[in-house]
């Protein structure tokens, strides 16, 4: 088979590659390693676990995840859960949809990523179904942004939070955002959950081809340019050749692709047996999350159901913190985990640490050693701390009284933190200049020394963002698209 375009991964950044290139004239192909639904169906007959903005589907047991483990701190390890399906975590998570703040891309390229053009480009993918008339808003894009607080418990805590001196902001995504509490902003309308499949492919259907439950394994090399990939699917092995290759697997499988096909540190590859194509060491560094902790309470009369909304409808944003008072239990929010407690996360959304991710085996199909220190300096730990404080103030408020019985404050010691990840692996093939010996690619994603071959994903990020990456995540895909395509 030979296309103009192979995009490896039909998640979020996929599927905006994907309708990106078809909509410049180029044959495209999809290659995700999950499900694939027919893009010509009506969205009521994709699966209603896909589509139920009150259920995220990635507990255990799920068809539609890719779970690897991951080590967040010296003594303990959670499962990542990132989506494996036609529109990748997008399509299975909580519908958080919310812009990082425009001083976050200060430290990205700047012949690319100003806060103008960043600006530009969040506005060009939305259709803001409340505040599109303003400037800093888009009409016409095509993934669809509301707000609504409808839960019992994150109303209770937005009128606490406002009544203990914080902030109520109206838009988080507006660009002069400040500190406070506002209403998530979410792709999700009458309680379905919009994933870029959906946004993206639908209008595309006719151009754009997608195999699904087909794995790549590695890129096809031919001095110094790639062109194709292998892999395999339900058939057995598979070979695609295209004239352009745009990777889009995920900040975990992306780099594990690059290490498997002979990109990333030679020594390193050695280790593992691989031969080296490119000499990028760093592939695999410089790996962010954002770490977060859990204050637990016991409601007054029990769980309530979810409400016909996302499961994350209201956040606090403090400095460097997010403060999350879930909707309800994860156990009413993802199918098969036991009964548990409601909690309020809180996340650190600036974090020193930074990871790394490996191959361990010279399976291409293996997963590959996802390494975090979240607690690693005393900075991040204390951040935590306060963000803690501040959730279990705001849960003991007078105004929680008829909601919450009692807190349960986590555990905050070094040795016994538990601390989960947010899902939001970022930069570990990271954009930079050309002197900087660890910038994978140049700033608009093309890797470094290999022709034909691009990132659009996470993956690509030069510094994490203090915002869920969802929204930064097509913004950035679309961005770096339209500068690949206007200079093909």
């Amino acid at each position: 088979m030979m296309v103009d375009v192979i995009v490896v991964g039909g998640g979020s950044a996929g599927c905006v590659a994907a309708a990106a290139f078809a909509k410049a004239g180029a044959s495209v192909l999809i290659l995700e390693a999950g499900h694939a639904f027919a893009l010509s169906a009506p969205t009521g007959s994709w699966p209603s676990e896909l589509t139920d903005a009150r259920r995220m589907p990635i507990g255990p047991g799920s068809r539609y995840i890719d779970p690897i483990t991951a080590h967040t701190t010296r003594n303990h390890h959670f499962v990542t859960t990132r989506g494996r399906v036609l529109g990748g975590s997008g399509a299975v998570n909580g519908g958080y949809f919310v812009r990082a703040p425009l001083s976050d891309f200060d430290s990205w390229p700047q012949d690319r990523w100003d806060r103008a053009t960043v600006a530009r480009h969040y506005a060009g993918i939305e259709n803001d179904l409340d505040f599109g008339a303003r400037d800093h808003h888009g009409s016409d894009g095509p993934v669809p942004v509301t707000r609504a607080v409808t839960a019992p418990l994150p109303q209770a805590f937005l009128r606490a939070a406002v009544a203990s001196g914080y902030e109520y902001v109206e838009d988080l995504n507006a660009p002069d955002a400040r500190d406070g509490i506002g209403a998530v902003p979410s792709n999700v309308v009458h309680g379905r959950r919009i994933s870029m499949a959906q946004a993206y492919l639908r209008p595309v259907a006719d151009t754009v081809s997608v195999r699904g439950r087909s794995r790549v394994a590695r890129l096809i090399v031919r001095d110094e340019r790639v062109v194709g990939v292998t892999g395999r699917d339900d058939h057995g092995d598979f070979t695609a050749y295209a004239d352009r290759v745009v990777l889009a697997a995920g900040a975990v499988r992306t780099p594990n692709l690059l290490m498997h096909s002979g990109i990333g540190d030679a020594a390193q590859l050695r280790q593992i047996g691989l031969p080296t194509v490119q000499h990028l060491p760093g592939v695999g560094l410089g790996v962010a999350d954002h770490p977060e902790i859990v204050v637990t309470y016991q409601p007054v009369t029990g769980p309530s159901a979810p409400d016909a909304g996302t499961p994350l409808q209201a956040v606090l944003e403090i400095g460097p913190l997010e403060i999350r008072p879930y909707t309800s239990s994860f156990d009413r929010m993802i199918p098969g985990l036991p009964p548990m407690l409601p909690t309020v996360g809180v996340a650190h959304m600036t974090p020193e640490a930074r990871g790394v991710v490996t191959v361990v085996s010279d399976d291409p199909f293996s997963a590959p050693a996802v390494d975090h220190d979240y607690a690693a300096t005393e900075a991040d730990r204390e951040a935590l701390r306060t963000g803690v404080r501040v959730a279990m103030d705001i849960l003991s408020s007078p105004m929680l009284a008829a909601a919450v019985a009692e807190v349960f404050p986590p555990e905050m010691s070094r040795a016994e933190m538990s601390l989960g990840g947010s899902l939001h692996t970022m930069g570990s093939a990271r954009m930079g200049a050309d002197d900087d010996p660890l910038a994978v690619l140049d700033s608009v994603g093309r890797v470094r020394g290999m022709a034909g071959l691009s990132v659009v994903d996470a993956s690509m990020f030069p510094s994490p963002v203090s915002r869920g990456p969802h929204a930064t995540v097509v913004m950035a895909a679309h961005r770096a698209c339209a500068a690949q395509i206007a200079e093909i």
